[in-house]
């Protein structure tokens, strides 16, 4: 028999756990190695990428929609 353990989490985590299952069979074990391998295929490239997007963001250096249309040629 496989090794199981209790976790403790809030009623809202648990809300979120429920709402990104798949199936009603799905297990929240399941929900949360699917959420670790997602995470775990972000590359430190893109890891870098994301956190100077942040830091950009907080500075207020932003694309309106707008503009961001207009570039794309949308």
């Amino acid at each position: 028999m496989a090794d199981i353990t209790t976790i403790q989490i809030r009623r809202k985590t648990k809300q979120k756990l429920d709402e990104l299952r798949l199936s009603e069979r799905e297990t929240y074990n399941d929900i949360i190695e699917n959420l670790i391998e997602d995470s775990a295929e972000l590359s430190e490239q893109t890891i870098k990428e994301l956190e100077e997007a942040r830091i950009q963001a907080q500075r207020g250096e932003r694309v309106s929609l707008a503009d961001a249309k207009r570039e794309l040629g949308l």
